[in-house]
């Protein structure tokens, strides 16, 4: 079955439809990673987005245990090529199969260099996907310019508070969209992990005593999650350490005063290096965000840049002054990428006193 990419701008790109044939509106971004797919599938900060693989070639290990969540998120799915034939011990399905089970409609076949590259040109845009050859641009084309992705954060955090028992240093991890490999990388040190809904009162943890905070990744616009912001202000005044991942990062630096911004075509992949700006060391890392801190909006009395991306400048990190806290654009728990900054949640063991 034919399918469509039409993007605001006017582009169209045609191709062949793969997973639910459903029609959908998104914004359209791109991912470099060259493995990891599923985890991207997974991943809960592509909630209201459709990803684009750069890699010519998905699905050839086919869908594994790696889930980062119980499901897929990406509003769509769109690659070069999909393999239909998968080849890994640990295979238990297709992408095909996986995107018709989770009704995630998607695209094979088209360009994707050609399409990346208008991306990087003209900046993210919102698209559509249809498998309707008679399709009216005159009358979609608008539908794309007004659309928005609106309260994803509340669509991918839990419904209610659960832990995962241990003996180690008690964290409250905030759930804004959180992937696993960040309470797999705490359990892994010893931590008991207690998951809030992301519009938990403060009052509530700093009730339960953590030894520590965590502020997980999310999707969408970091400046409308206004009642979160407010509830990490009054965290911030506690004495309980916080490390803070992705839109975690964002979101304290709001509750600080600081200002976010949205970057061009924004930053996925698992090769993106960032800098300590201490010790002047490079870490390849993953990312996935869409949003950026402005780090001349942060007062240096409260708060000052801790990493920053080589390739383009902005900031990756920023150290609180006078508090616990530390806080990263990047994601150190990987998954997919590289481990190289997986010790920032060492750092975060430190500042709660260790292992128990």
């Amino acid at each position: 079955m034919k399918a469509f990419l039409i993007l605001e701008d006017g582009t169209v790109f045609q191709g062949t439809s793969i997973g639910s044939a459903r029609e959908m509106i998104s914004e359209i971004v791109f991912n470099t990673s060259m493995t990891g797919y599923l985890e991207v599938l997974t991943d809960p900060s592509y909630a209201g987005q459709a990803v684009v693989m750069t890699y010519p070639l998905i699905g050839n290990y086919g869908i594994t245990p790696d889930m980062e969540s119980k499901k897929a998120w990406p509003d769509g799915y769109i690659v070069r090529e999909l393999s239909r034939m998968p080849s890994n011990f640990r295979c238990e399905g297709t992408i095909q199969e996986f995107l018709v089970r989770q009704d995630i409609p998607g695209i094979a076949g088209l360009d994707t260099r050609a399409l990346t590259k208008l991306l990087r040109e003209k900046g993210t845009m919102n698209g559509m996907i249809t498998t309707d050859e008679s399709y009216d641009l005159e009358e979609i084309l608008p539908k794309l310019h007004t659309y928005r992705m609106g309260d994803v954060v509340s669509e991918v955090t839990c419904s209610k508070k659960y832990t995962l028992e241990n003996n180690g240093p008690k964290v409250a991890l905030m759930d804004f969209g959180a992937k696993n490999n960040i309470i797999k990388s705490l359990s892994r040190r010893g931590c008991e992990v207690t998951v809030y809904p992301a519009y938990t009162k403060a009052k509530e943890i700093i009730a339960d005593h953590p030894d520590g905070i965590m502020l997980s990744n999310g999707p969408g616009d970091p400046a409308d999650c206004t009642s979160i912001i407010e509830e990490l202000a009054k965290l911030y005044q506690t004495d309980i350490p916080i490390f803070a991942i992705c839109l975690g990062h964002q979101l304290m630096a709001l509750a600080n005063g600081g200002k976010t911004y949205k970057l061009k075509y924004g930053h996925r992949g698992g090769n993106h290096p960032v800098k300590d700006l201490k010790t002047g060391r490079v870490y390849i890392s993953s990312q996935n965000h869409g949003y950026a801190v402005d780090a001349q909006s942060l007062d240096p009395a409260v708060a000052v840049p801790a990493f920053e991306n080589v390739n383009d400048r902005t900031n990756e990190g920023i150290t609180y002054i006078g508090k616990k806290i530390f806080t990263v654009q990047f994601h150190p728990e990987a998954c997919p990428g590289p481990q190289d900054s997986g010790y920032l949640f060492d750092r975060f063991m430190d500042m709660m006193g260790g292992t128990k």
